[in-house]
């Protein structure tokens, strides 16, 4: 439906659109400029007043003469002193992009309003993202404002093929979903797909946001291990765009989603390369020690403890002294479940208090559960082990997908011995092997394997001598240097 000519029926039908006498942040303020009614309806607390302000400082200075004979075309190039103002005809889109924040004018004998585009939403200063630390390196990252996202990662990358493309998702919400990528590097072929996937999203809202949106995108919602990356720093961000990724922000998302991904991009981690090559691919083997230890230590430790014969005699002395009155494979699994309550405990507790319950924790579980025999040292031991690794992987999707992967393999060692663990082993492998993420092998490189991509994820490489983009992103521009 068009705007009319007359502000009090635009009014009436806005106010039966959207309850603007009920709800108590919908505004609309009419005043009278050049012997010309104009009315400006906004949402308040998604308005920069400031902006506001000094519009209006302009326009009580205005005479009728001045207006005529196109009071539009005064109004919209002369008294509206604002870099991002629109024509707007229809009460949809005037609607849809006052309740975004934008100022609708409404001018008494105009068809055509007028959007001043004045959004200042509510939100937190970039910082440095708690999951994505660096002991060296930018300290900004992304927050729950698209606009501010998108402006961080464009600082990085001055390139006039980067491309932002908006649209919005939720027939109730209509949140903006930006797709990001470089126009002559990045694959046509993923861009359009994943154009076509987010115009596919049916849905009323994105509550959730990015994880709402890759459940639609990727459709592999019942996997354990991530199908997409997440990142929270920009220039990891721009690190992946000038691979040939695809980047997708939701707003009120501190995170943007990298898409495509394989196993290998979760594992890697921008300290790895603030520090010298060297360095960071120490740095880099220690967190694949970390993952490996994670998955394997409990379950063979399991094995050789309740089969000793297997156990070599120079490594007699890590078996268990005493086997205490459960079972071990019940002792992992109650310390297991334990751990997690912990983590939970220290995510809901209020940080004053957070040292407290850890405390007490550790008590409990640590000291207490020993000594009344609920579980022996070794459990302890090999359990933080592992739980050390978890933490030290880069991605904390990753670090719950191999905790599921890994009670499986206590499972499945405890039930058949050592038959157990290499069927479990061998079905993580065939699960991962005949995944692929957005048409994507997610084990590349090492299936299908690649030398040359397979030597970059083992050791840290120099930049200089990365001169070519991964193939896996099938860049259009494969040079780098």
């Amino acid at each position: 439906m068009k705007l009319f000519k007359k502000i009090e029926l635009n009014k009436k039908i806005i106010n039966d659109r959207i309850a603007a006498t009920v709800s108590y942040d919908v505004k609309v303020r009419e005043m009278n400029f050049g012997s010309k009614d104009v009315a400006f309806c906004y949402t308040n607390g998604l308005v920069d007043s400031s902006i506001m302000t000094s519009i209006m400082q302009v326009l009580p200075e205005v005479k009728r003469e001045q207006l005529v004979p196109d009071t539009l075309k005064h109004f919209l190039e002369t008294y509206f002193i604002h870099l991002s103002v629109e024509k707007v005809e229809t009460f949809d889109e005037a609607i849809d992009s006052m309740l975004t924040g934008v100022v609708l004018v409404l001018i008494e004998d105009e068809e055509i309003g007028l959007l001043i585009d004045a959004r200042e939403y509510p939100g937190r200063s970039p910082e440095e993202p708690d999951t994505e630390r660096v002991v060296r390196g930018s300290r900004d990252g992304f927050v729950e404002n698209i606009l501010v996202n998108t402006a961080l990662t464009r600082r990085r990358i001055r390139d006039e093929r980067l491309r932002m493309e908006m649209t919005q998702v939720g027939s109730r919400s209509k949140t903006d979903v930006c797709l990001a990528y470089l126009d002559d590097v990045a694959d046509p072929g993923m861009v359009e797909l994943l154009k076509a996937r987010i115009k596919k999203i049916k849905v009323d809202g994105l509550p959730m946001a990015e994880k709402t949106v890759e459940e639609f995108i990727v459709r592999r919602n019942w996997h354990p291990y991530p199908m997409v990356r997440y990142t929270e720093r920009p220039d990891v961000a721009a690190s992946h765009l000038l691979e040939g990724h695809v980047l997708v922000f939701v707003d009120t998302s501190p995170v943007a989603m990298i898409t495509p991904t394989t196993f290998f991009h979760h594992v890697q981690h921008a300290e790895e390369y603030r520090q010298i090559p060297i360095v960071g691919a120490y740095i880099r083997w220690v967190r694949f020690i970390g993952i490996f230890t994670s998955l394997f230590v409990l379950p063979i430790w399991m094995f050789y403890a309740l089969n000793k014969g297997y156990l070599p005699a120079p490594l007699a002395f890590i078996g268990p002294k005493e086997t205490g009155e459960i079972p071990i494979f019940w002792q992992f699994i109650f310390a297991e479940l334990g751990i997690d309550l912990m983590r939970l405990a220290a995510v809901h507790t209020p940080t004053p208090l957070a040292t407290a319950m850890g405390l007490v924790a550790a008590v409990l579980i640590g000291d207490v559960a020993i000594s009344v025999g609920l579980f022996m040292p070794e459990t302890i031991l090999y359990l933080a082990v592992a739980a050390i690794g978890m933490f030290a992987t880069p991605s904390y999707e990753l670090g719950l997908a191999n905790r599921l992967a890994r009670l499986a393999l206590l499972a499945t060692t405890f039930l058949f011995g050592i038959p157990g663990f290499m069927f479990g082993v061998t079905a993580l492998i065939i699960l991962l092997a005949s995944t692929t993420s957005l048409n994507t092998p997610y084990l590349w490189p090492f299936i299908p394997f690649n030398w040359t991509a397979m030597k970059h994820v083992l050791i840290r490489p120099a930049i200089p001598s990365l001169k070519h983009r991964p193939s896996i992103v099938h860049p259009q521009d494969d040079n780098r240097i």
